[in-house]
């Protein structure tokens, strides 16, 4: 876990320990944007963060960055929905 996804873009991703998952958050997705889920995704966090909202891949390993359920500063979100992450692992 790590609370901001800059850290798995700076640290994690080039560790000698194969790190296979990372879960981050800290984003909101700057509680405004646009998604059509499965066709588009925009939000001015990208210009922030590489990775920003949901499951990103590099070199074998993942992160998954969460929008979260709160806010930060402005009360409310702008087309950005508050969520709530299930992950199911299985064994191989």
């Amino acid at each position: 876990m790590s609370h901001d996804p800059s850290h798995w873009e700076y640290k994690v991703k080039q560790d000698d320990f194969n790190y296979q998952l990372t879960l981050s958050g800290h984003t909101h997705g700057l509680q405004m944007g646009i998604e059509i889920p499965g066709w588009f995704k925009w939000s001015p966090s990208k210009y922030v963060y590489k990775q920003w909202a949901g499951l990103y891949e590099e070199f074998g390993r993942y992160i998954n960055v969460n929008r979260g359920f709160g806010y930060h500063a402005f009360p409310g979100r702008v087309g950005i929905w508050p969520e709530i992450t299930v992950i199911e692992l299985k064994k191989a």
